[in-house]
């Protein structure tokens, strides 16, 4: 009888190993878990210092800039002046939206390019013919597309307007049944259809070259229907073909 007691305590000492090394574990587990919760809980208050950092510089930057910028506009001494002004400020404006990463469907961004396009042209006494396909498919895009379309476009008419006196500029939106965006402006200036050599035309061609290319596009020049020059844009769309 006496043997038993013997025998639990024998058995207690051959448990308390593998009891001592569950607990172990388990305490590991624990303290990973922990380590994990405070690793994020600092990447959440990093990202929300961030962003309010981000916040106050962008209010800094409308508020301040942002305010010249429109002071110029309204004192330039000529339309080609407010123009650049203008042109500026909405690349400021630009510039936050996409640090900002504000998402947006195609449909959005045409209709930003479009009241952008409508303000410019008609502050330089210029008109807007816009012809868009009713069908047109409204993927969303990430923002640095986005800038890209605006870009492209803001370029488009700064040198219909400044290089070839353009008095009015046709914008035709629609899409291929492979599913790339056509985007085509045409002028009525007196560039006569000029189209740029191959890698030529200076700074701001190359710019709109380059766009085209990360839209994983491409980017032309011919001349107009208009008697001016026509640019046209291929790029496509988030989703494939259409059906």
């Amino acid at each position: 009888m006496s043997a038993l007691p013997w025998s639990i305590a024998a058995l207690s000492l051959l448990a308390l190993p593998v009891f001592a090394a569950g607990m172990s574990r388990r305490l590991r587990q624990q303290s990973a878990r922990l380590h994990q919760e405070l690793a994020a809980q600092r990447a959440q208050l990093a990202a929300q210092a961030v962003a309010a950092e981000r916040e106050r510089i962008h209010a800094d930057l409308h508020d301040d800039l942002g305010a010249r910028l429109l002071e110029l506009i309204y004192a330039a001494p000529d339309r080609a002046t407010a123009d650049r002004a203008r042109a500026i400020l909405q690349d400021l404006r630009d510039v936050v939206s996409r640090s900002r990463g504000e998402p947006g469907t195609l449909q959005d961004v045409l209709a930003s390019i479009r009241s952008e396009a409508a303000q410019r042209l008609a502050a330089a006494g210029a008109g807007l013919s816009w012809e868009e396909e009713e069908a047109l498919p409204d993927p969303m895009l990430d923002p640095a597309s986005s800038l890209h379309l605006h870009r492209i476009v803001r370029e488009a008419i700064s040198n219909a307007l400044r290089h070839a006196g353009a008095r009015s500029l046709r914008i035709r939106v629609r899409a291929s049944t492979a599913g790339e965006l056509l985007l085509e402006l045409t002028d009525d200036g007196c560039g006569g259809g000029d189209v740029p050599p191959s890698g030529g035309g200076g700074a701001g061609l190359d710019n709109m070259r380059a766009r085209a290319r990360e839209l994983q596009g491409q980017i032309d020049w011919t001349a107009g229907t208009l008697g001016g020059t026509k640019v046209l844009l291929k790029a496509p769309l988030p989703g494939g073909t259409r059906a």
